[in-house]
């Protein structure tokens, strides 16, 4: 499994869309651990691009702050999973929340 943050000074940031970079981290669920991290700076925002930009790096799911409607229906069309409303946290504390069940999800802070 294959697990993208968009990143924002290492943390995940909450403009989905606008990130700088991302971190791809490749992770055993049935250990629940994390086996590889790759930060890959994003390409030009561009509606539509990242769906399949991710989808073509291997991601299955996606931890993001917020995300508008449309994003989310693209991504599901690429076979990726979305969680919304995370907390800017390092992405190796919200990996190791999510393994374990135990990530805190919010309100999705996007409205577009």
């Amino acid at each position: 499994m294959k697990i993208a943050i968009p990143l924002a000074e290492g943390k995940l940031t909450m403009h989905f869309g606008h990130c700088a970079s991302f971190a791809l981290i490749e992770v055993d669920p049935t250990q629940k651990k994390i086996l590889k991290r790759e930060d890959i700076d994003a390409p030009p925002h561009e509606p539509g691009l990242l769906p399949p930009w991710l989808a073509e790096r291997g991601a299955n799911v996606i931890i993001a702050g917020g995300m508008g409607q449309r994003a989310q229906e693209l991504f599901a069309a690429q076979g990726i999973q979305v969680i919304v409303g995370a907390s800017a946290e390092t992405p190796e504390a919200l990996i190791t929340d999510y393994l374990a069940g135990t990530l805190q999800v919010g309100n999705n802070v996007c409205d577009h």
